[in-house]
Order: C-alpha cells, then sequence, then structure tokens
C-alpha cells in the first residue's frame, strides 16, 4: 500500500507540474507553512497547520471568521430543542463537493458516524464530539442532531477540525487511504497535487457556493526552517508566513524591509513546560511549584518573545471562557524556590530533561532562557529537541518524556474545556502521567451545564485547582505573528491561523 500512495502522490504532483512557481504569478498565492501535517483526512488531526491550510478546503455547517463570530456555514441555520438535547439544523443548497458529488443530509450523517465510529476512533478529535449520540436524517436538506448530554461549545466545535463535512461516495470507493493524501471538500479550493514533506497545490473551485474565489491558485510550501521561509519571503519565493514560524528575533527584519509587512494579533496559542507528574522529582508538587517559581516569565516575555506575548496563570489566555482576570501567576522568587527544593529533599545539581519541538526556534531561545534560571536555583536542565511530529505523535502520548516538556496549545474554540480536558482527564492522549478523579469529575461536571455563568466559574475552579497542582509551568499567550509581501491584498490574520483566502488577491 505504501508504494501505491506513494505512487499516487508523485502523480498528483505532475498534474500540476510545468506550472508557474513563483509567487509573482498573477492571482497565485504562495504560503510557507512550517509543518507537513501528514494526513488531510479532518478525523486525524489537531495541528493548527493542517487547519491553515485546509480550511480552504473543507467545510462545517458553522463557520468562525478572525472576528471570532460565529456564523452560518454549510448550515444556513439551527435551532436548539429538547432542553438542548437535539439540534435541527437547515442545510445549504445547491452544494456540491469538489468531485461533483452534491452535499446533502447524507454527507452530514456519514461524516458524523465515520467521525464517532471505528475510523474516527483512531483520531484524536472524536472525544471532542462525544457529546453526539446519532445523526437522524429529516429530509435532504435537514438533520438532527441528538445527544446524550447537552454540550455548550458545540456549535464551535462544528466549525472545525473533526467536524468538517467530507463525501461518502467518494471515501466509500477510494478508500480513507487515498483522502489522506487526496482529499475532497466543498471549500473555495480544491487541492491539485500534494508532495509529502514539499507542499501543497490547490487552484479555484469556480462552483464555489459562495462566489469563485479572487485567486486563481494557492500553494503551501512546508518549510521548517524559520531562516529559510524569511529569506524566501524576502526574495519573492513566498508572499506570505503564518504563525509560528516567524522568531521574535527576526521581526525587525521584516520592519525594515520596504515590501513586506508584520501582521499581528492576539491568538489562541499558549505554551507551558508540562510535568511528568508520575516519576523523578517532578512527582512532587512542591518541586513543581519551586521550578515555576525559579523562572522569570516576564523577563523572558519581554526580552525573548520582545513583548509578542503575555504571561499567563492557568493553561488558557484572556481571551478563553474560562479565564479568570483575578487569578495570578505563581511569583518569580528564587529564594523561595530554594527552599521548597531543599525541604523536599532535592539536593544541589539534580537534573531535569526538557523536551522541545527541534523545528521551534522561538520556543528553544525560550528553554535555554528557563535552563538557565533553573541552574540558579541548583537545577541542572538539559534541553532535548525533538522532530514535531516525533514529538507530538510518540514522544508525549507514549509517555517517553523527560521531567518537563513543551506543549503550546491553540485552544482554537477559546473555550478552556477544549484545552482543560484534552491536558487533564485521565486517559486523553495530552495527559500520559496524571490521573486525578477530583478533576475529572469537574471536568466530565462543567461539559453539560446549560448556564453560562455556572460553567464559567467551574472552569476557573478548574483552572485554580490545576495550577494549585502545578501540572505545567505556565509561560505565555502568544500572539498570532505573519509576515506579508505588500502585494497581497485583503488579508485579514485569523488569531487561531485558520485562513480563509477566498477573498485575498494579489497585484
Amino acid at each position: 500500500m505504501k508504494q501505491t500512495l506513494t505512487a499516487m502522490a508523485i502523480a498528483l504532483a505532475a498534474l500540476t507540474a510545468g506550472q508557474p512557481s513563483t509567487a509573482q504569478a498573477e492571482g497565485k498565492l504562495i504560503v510557507s507553512s512550517p509543518q507537513d501535517p501528514g494526513s488531510w483526512d479532518p478525523i486525524d488531526t489537531f495541528l493548527v497547520n493542517w487547519a491553515s491550510l485546509a480550511t480552504n478546503v473543507f467545510e462545517g455547517l458553522t463557520y468562525r471568521g478572525p472576528d471570532m463570530k460565529l456564523v452560518p456555514g454549510l448550515a444556513t441555520s439551527w435551532e436548539v430543542l429538547d432542553d438542548g438535547l437535539r439540534i435541527r439544523f437547515s442545510l445549504r443548497e445547491g452544494v456540491t463537493f469538489h468531485n461533483g458529488e452534491p452535499f446533502d443530509a447524507e454527507a452530514v450523517k456519514f461524516t458524523f458516524d465515520r467521525l464517532l465510529g471505528n475510523e474516527g476512533a483512531k483520531g484524536p478529535q472524536q472525544a471532542n464530539y462525544s457529546a453526539i449520540d446519532s445523526v437522524e436524517i429529516i429530509d435532504a436538506h435537514t438533520v438532527d442532531f441528538h445527544l446524550s448530554q447537552p454540550d455548550a461549545v458545540l456549535l464551535t466545535k462544528l466549525a472545525g477540525y473533526g467536524a468538517m463535512i467530507v463525501p461518502p461516495r467518494y471515501i466509500t470507493e477510494m478508500g480513507d487511504d487515498v483522502f489522506n493524501i487526496r482529499p475532497v471538500g466543498t471549500g473555495p479550493f480544491r487541492m491539485t497535487s500534494y508532495e509529502p514533506k514539499i507542499g501543497v497545490k490547490l487552484e479555484a473551485f469556480e462552483d464555489y457556493w459562495g462566489g469563485a474565489p479572487e485567486l486563481s491558485e494557492l500553494e503551501y510550501r512546508f518549510i521548517t526552517e524559520p531562516a529559510t521561509a524569511l529569506a524566501e519571503l524576502q526574495s519573492g519565493g513566498v508572499d506570505l508566513v503564518i504563525p509560528p514560524t516567524i522568531p521574535v528575533g527576526m521581526i525587525p527584519t521584516i520592519e525594515a524591509a520596504d515590501n513586506l509587512e508584520l501582521v499581528t494579533t492576539a491568538g489562541p496559542t499558549v505554551t507551558a513546560l508540562r510535568f511528568d507528574t508520575s516519576r523523578g522529582i517532578t512527582a512532587d508538587a512542591d518541586v513543581r511549584k519551586a521550578l515555576i517559581m525559579a523562572v522569570d516569565r516576564e523577563t523572558i516575555v519581554n526580552t525573548v518573545l520582545g513583548g509578542q506575548a503575555s504571561v499567563i496563570a492557568s493553561f488558557q489566555g484572556e481571551r478563553s471562557f474560562g479565564y479568570d482576570p483575578e487569578m495570578k501567576p505563581l511569583p518569580y522568587d528564587p529564594e523561595a524556590a530554594k527552599d521548597l527544593l531543599k525541604k523536599a529533599g532535592v539536593a544541589p545539581g539534580a537534573s531535569v530533561e526538557i523536551n522541545t519541538r527541534g523545528n521551534d526556534a522561538t520556543f528553544n531561545e525560550v528553554a535555554q532562557a528557563v535552563a538557565a534560571y533553573l541552574s540558579m536555583v541548583g537545577v541542572n536542565a538539559t534541553i532535548k529537541p525533538y522532530e514535531t511530529n516525533v514529538l507530538l505523535n510518540d514522544i508525549i502520548p507514549q509517555g517517553k518524556t523527560g521531567e518537563m516538556f513543551q506543549q503550546s496549545w491553540g485552544g482554537w474554540t477559546f473555550d478552556f474545556d477544549n484545552t482543560a480536558y484534552a491536558m487533564y482527564h485521565t486517559g486523553q492522549k495530552w495527559n500520559p502521567y496524571d490521573s486525578d478523579p477530583k478533576l475529572d469529575e469537574m471536568l466530565e461536571t462543567q461539559r453539560p451545564l446549560a448556564d453560562p455563568a455556572e460553567r464559567e466559574r467551574l472552569l476557573q475552579e478548574i483552572a485554580a485547582y490545576a495550577a494549585d497542582r502545578a501540572l505545567e509551568m505556565p509561560l505565555y499567550n502568544l500572539n498570532a505573528i505573519y509576515a506579508i509581501n505588500k502585494r497581497v491584498k485583503n488579508f485579514e490574520p485569523a488569531p487561531d491561523s485558520r485562513l480563509k483566502l477566498n477573498h485575498v488577491s494579489v497585484e
């Protein structure tokens, strides 16, 4: 099968061979993306770099754009019924998939049966939609979602990732392996070639229900090295560099260029150093608190990050539902940190390993600063970088990290549930070490609450409880930083990096 898929990828690449490859081609936009997600199936992924491209290929029943407002997508309207246990969606008519297959109620039911079934169980998205018990077809353009319990975030979840509507006939006939590399959706662009680790080419879908895109072609190049991405931007090899590529140290170079522009916006991405709470010195909550207090996070934000972030007290930013403005981070207090370490029996010279994403130049600078601060309280930190996919798909989920490991989380729903459940609930992929029945109960209790104020209060309690247990060293909420050629017009930066580029044009 592997040889067959490789041959197919080569064949797909050949579809666009001989076309202009420079960013100066009229009607063509070239984007630098730092990571190949490895699969284009919506239920296989959690990666922001998937969404920054695939938002142009796939659509959900709802849509949330850069202004953060939830609006109709493939559903024109919806009605919440039966005390939140049923949602009726009216579907958009006259919509077709890129292969000509019609979008209808059958496609919606197929999508969610697949997501909530055996195929979805293989990926990371199924747990986000566990409140959906079944999808019932009322007629060709009406469906009812029957829920096992109310889910206050479900309508937002339907705007992204696993809930993207997929074509039943295409997947049934071609199979999941083909769909992974040759996706078909209803979005404004359709994929014409995918070369793993190299890039993706798309063309305008002229029959798009929202009108043909301004661009005729869209290309994403996978450029992992920030310096290479910036050089390509300067030379015209790419038009747009998306987060999280641009290290803060490169910002002055971009700002000094006459033809380039820096565009930033407060994003959902929060970064922390999470702890192995199961063994070693970080099994002790007091030791974890000492390590947090040993690090001057404010100085890191102002120096290493050039002020393009804000210090966080919990694993969420201020736009997140569940954020508590009264909650303060543990203070920078190296003397108190030394006292805690001494009381915990941690002798000077103790060591910890910090695992990072190797291609994240900015965070590796942050990690060096953290290591320097830890050394001042007698803890020797070594930094071990991994290739991003290896760290995210093997090292963390399999519980093979060092005492501390980088976790950057998009929290794209801007609701703390999306982060907290994944990070803290027993058995979740991103929680390989910790199991806390009280925390599990809190997480489960807030999910079905219909009262927003009550749910927000409980989310704030969850954040405080996790902070008291020091499950991670909260570091910062990073701005989404885009670098763009000024010939690109009508570009609007998405806080969550989910770019829909059908209204963008190039001169």
